[in-house]
C-alpha cells in the first residue's frame, strides 16, 4: 500500500510504502492510544465534574451509584426469599421433631417438659469474622440433614417403643379389683364347701357386689356365658396362647368377640357359680394351663395406672 503525503506550501510530496503486516500494526496501535485518550478524558471529565459539581456528571453519577445499589439490593432480596423458603422448612420439620419428641418421651414414660428446659451456655468469647450469605446457606442446608436424619431416627425409636409396649399391654398386669385385699391365692388348699385338699386355680379378691372388674390386658373376649361353677364367667384372649378367665360376676357388660383395652371395666364383683360369698375369681392361663396370677400382677407394680383411672372416670359418668 502506498501513501502519498503532500504539502501544500511547499509544493513537495512524499510517498511512503506499507505493507500489510505494518498496516495492521499501525492501525492497532492507533486504536489502543484513541482508547487510551478516551479512558483518560472520560475519567477526567467525570471525575473533575463529580468533584466541581457539574449538573450532568452529578446526573450519571447518581444514576450510576442507584444502578448499583438497586442490583445489589435485588441481589439481597433474591438470597432472604431463598433463605427464608429454607427457615420455613426447618420450622415445618422442626415442629414434626418436636411432636416425634413428645410422643417417643410419652413412650419412654418421660416427661416431655423435661425435654424443653433449655440447656445453660456460656464460656469465654472468641468473636470471629461475620458470616457470608455462601456459609449461611451451607450451614441451612447441613441443618436441614441432621433434623432429617434425626426425625428418621424418633419415628424408628416410635415405632419399637409403640411395639413394646402394645406387647406390654397383651400381657395380665393389671390388678382386676382396685382397692381388694387377696383372698385364696393359687395352689392347694382346703376348699370351702367341701373341707377337702383341692387345687385353687386362680386368686380370689373378696368384694362388695358391684365392684368393678376391670380387664387384666388387652384383648378379645373369647368366652362369655354362664357356667355352673364360675357362675357369670368372662374369658379374654390376648395372644400368644394367654387367657384370663373372670368368673362369680354378678354382671357382665361384654359379649363374646369384643376387643378390650386394659384396665376397662368388663363386669362387676358378684356370687354367682359355686361360691360361698361375693368376691372375684381371676384365673391365667397358658395353653390352657392354669398359672398363677401373682407373678404377673407384681410385674405389673410399676406399671402406670392411668388407664384404670381412665375407666373409673367412664364408670362415673355412666
Amino acid at each position: 500500500m502506498q501513501v502519498i503525503i503532500t504539502d501544500a506550501w511547499m509544493a513537495k510530496s512524499r510517498a511512503f510504502h506499507l505493507s500489510g503486516a505494518k498496516l495492521l500494526l499501525s492501525l492497532l496501535a492507533l486504536s489502543m492510544a484513541l482508547m487510551l485518550v478516551s479512558a483518560g478524558l472520560y475519567h477526567w471529565v467525570f471525575l473533575k465534574g463529580a468533584r466541581e459539581g457539574w449538573p450532568i456528571i452529578g446526573s450519571l453519577v447518581r444514576l450510576v451509584v442507584k444502578d448499583e445499589f438497586a442490583q445489589r439490593d435485588r441481589y439481597l432480596r433474591e438470597n432472604i426469599e431463598v433463605l427464608a423458603k429454607k427457615l420455613g422448612e426447618m420450622q415445618a420439620k422442626l415442629l414434626q421433631l418436636e411432636s416425634l419428641g413428645e410422643r417417643v418421651s410419652g413412650l419412654a414414660g418421660i416427661n416431655p417438659a423435661d425435654i424443653k428446659v433449655k440447656p445453660g451456655q456460656g464460656g469465654l468469647l472468641v468473636e470471629g469474622r461475620p458470616l457470608t450469605l455462601q456459609e449461611l446457606d451451607a450451614g441451612l442446608d447441613a441443618l436441614d440433614v441432621l433434623v432429617g436424619q434425626r426425625a428418621d431416627a424418633m419415628t424408628v425409636m416410635e415405632s419399637r417403643l409403640f411395639e413394646q409396649k402394645i406387647k406390654k399391654m397383651m400381657v395380665p398386669t393389671q390388678t382386676p379389683v382396685q382397692d381388694a385385699n387377696l383372698g385364696s391365692v393359687f395352689g392347694w388348699r382346703i376348699d370351702p364347701i367341701t373341707g377337702r385338699s383341692a387345687l385353687h386355680t386362680g386368686l380370689d379378691f373378696p368384694a362388695e357386689t358391684g365392684k368393678p372388674i376391670y380387664s387384666a390386658a388387652g384383648g378379645m373376649v373369647v368366652t362369655q356365658e354362664f357356667h355352673f361353677q364360675y357362675g357369670n364367667m368372662i374369658e379374654v384372649d390376648h395372644g400368644n396362647n394367654l387367657i384370663t378367665r373372670y368368673a362369680h360376676a354378678s354382671k357382665v357388660l361384654v359379649k363374646k368377640g369384643d376387643l378390650i383395652k386394659r384396665g376397662q371395666k368388663i363386669a362387676e364383683v358378684g356370687t354367682s357359680g359355686r361360691s360361698t360369698g361375693p368376691h372375684l375369681h381371676f384365673e391365667v392361663l397358658v395353653q390352657g394351663v392354669p398359672q398363677d396370677p401373682q407373678k404377673f400382677l407384681n410385674a405389673g407394680r410399676n406399671l402406670p395406672v392411668a388407664q384404670v383411672t381412665q375407666s373409673k372416670a367412664a364408670d362415673t359418668q355412666r
